[in-house]
């Protein structure tokens, strides 16, 4: 499932002091230059410049996971051509980007990836980031979305539950 870019926020990922105000009218939307008194943010204009002289897509990832850093080491040897670009969900980048995705900052339960205008998540944003990578993989990817969404996001959700207990995790990011 391809989540748009609206870049809007909902106040309780922002401005604690202002979650608790709940306004009369529909939430307004702003620019990272100004707040309303919901405190909601323009995350895609605030995280424009990841894309202004770089479009490819960033894939995010668990950086002290160690399946999702052995995920990196894969995508570093099937991209050659350096089609994406990597980021831990923990570091700053990645925390506006996933606000930028419409996810909390602090939400690394899944793969996410970042593409000028909109995000993927989960076994979508699995099967986008294969797009990207040599020879066998587009193929595959292709014949993997006839597989239902459900089916793929149960089988995802799964292995991400489990992933410390059968990987483990790293003290240090792989990038």
């Amino acid at each position: 499932m391809a989540l748009p870019l609206s870049g809007r926020v909902p106040a309780r990922f922002v401005l604690p002091s202002t979650a608790h105000v709940r306004p009369r009218q529909p939430v307004a939307f702003v620019s990272l230059s100004s707040a309303t008194n919901d405190g909601t943010i323009d995350w895609v204009e605030a995280t424009s410049d990841f894309f202004e002289k770089d479009t490819r897509p960033i894939m995010l990832f668990d950086g002290v996971c160690n399946l999702c850093n052995g995920g990196v080491r894969f995508v570093r040897a099937n991209d050659r051509n350096r089609r994406i670009r990597l980021e831990a969900l923990q570091s700053e980048a990645g925390k506006k980007l996933l606000r930028r995705s419409g996810r909390a900052p602090d939400d690394i339960s899944s793969v996410v990836l970042v593409e000028k205008d909109r995000s993927y998540i989960k076994s979508e944003a699995v099967l986008r980031i294969m797009e990207h990578l040599e020879l066998p993989f587009p193929q595959l990817a292709l014949f993997l979305k006839f597989v239902p969404l459900f089916v793929r996001n149960i089988a995802y959700d799964n292995i991400a539950d489990n992933r410390y207990t059968l990987f483990g995790r790293s003290e240090s990011c792989e990038i």
